[in-house]
């Protein structure tokens, strides 16, 4: 990395941590990023969806990850609020029920809803029977699926998990017995390098699907769409940071990355067994001259 640079302030940086791996690293690559040119930086965990009014209001510096699927509203509200938009990744997301490929061979049509639906007790459990059960991600995430199962009239239970870890922990002790289960995904991810697997669509959300009851499916609710299939990754910041760190300002905007270096980020942790620290430092090292770009 380049030497250190005389700094415009020795305030520290707050960088927001949130629950999911690849967020974990990439906050981690761009505090040793900033520490590098000599900034003091912290990390502070929040919510995913408070974090926003806290970027806002200078509690908290920078978020390098912010998902349309699960922070849209969030984000905005946020922006409504003083925060800013930082920039947009390269990287294409989707946060969608998922199932492995196996399914397939016992519920042929469980790629779509419907299909899926038409097969529900294959995923019941005791916890959720007559029902199936669909394993959602952890509450705070801001994904409301009992109420899209509801919307849509599905034979179906959400029941949530503490932490993405269980999510993976499940679906490995499915996949092993080759056994039904349906959950929350999303992507880049390394999941896509260790199972195989596809997301489930649902319809694809349009404004009026949250306004307009005639719209989609069912005609006497609203929020009967799936999550988007094609949505953004951005970053956000306090408004002041440009003002009051314009050097590690810099960083932040030009940082930037795409599916495969967020899969890599969260598989040196979640299969190869790193520390988050010492996978930030390992994806700086595979990424040098990207890295050093972003820090000119």
């Amino acid at each position: 990395m380049p030497a250190l640079a005389e700094v415009e302030s020795d305030e520290p940086i707050i960088i927001v941590q949130n629950n999911w791996t690849s967020q974990l690293v990439l906050s981690n690559v761009l505090g040793q990023m900033l520490e590098s040119k000599g900034y003091t930086v912290e990390y502070t965990p929040s919510d995913s969806q408070l974090q926003f009014s806290a970027l806002a209001n200078g509690d908290m510096h920078v978020q390098v990850e912010a998902w349309e699927g699960s922070m849209k509203a969030a984000f905005e509200k946020g922006l409504e609020d003083g925060m800013v938009d930082a920039g947009t990744h390269d990287a294409v997301t989707r946060e969608e029920w998922w199932i492995p490929n196996y399914v397939l061979e016992v519920c042929p049509k469980a790629g779509t809803w419907e299909g899926l639906n038409a097969c529900a007790d294959i995923f019941k459990t005791a916890e959720t029977s007559p029902k199936g059960r669909f394993l959602g991600p952890p509450a705070d995430w801001g994904k409301n699926y009992a109420a899209r199962i509801e919307a849509l009239n599905m034979d179906f239970v959400a029941i949530n998990v503490g932490q993405a870890a269980t999510l993976w922990a499940e679906l490995q002790s499915a996949y092993d017995r080759e056994e039904p289960i349906v959950l929350f995904n999303w992507t880049p991810n390394f999941i896509e390098s260790k199972f195989e697997g596809q997301f489930v669509d649902f319809p694809e959300p349009e404004p009026a699907c949250f306004e307009d009851k005639a719209w989609g499916p069912n005609p006497d609710a609203t929020g009967d769409c799936g999550a988007p299939s094609s949505a953004w990754l951005k970053k956000a910041a306090w408004s002041g940071m440009a003002e009051e760190w314009p050097g590690a300002w810099s960083v932040v905007e030009k940082m930037n990355v795409n599916n495969a270096q967020i899969a890599r980020a969260a598989l040196l942790v979640d299969v190869d067994g790193m520390s988050q620290e010492d996978a930030a430092t390992q994806w700086i090292s595979e990424n040098q001259d990207l890295v050093d770009s972003w820090l000119k």
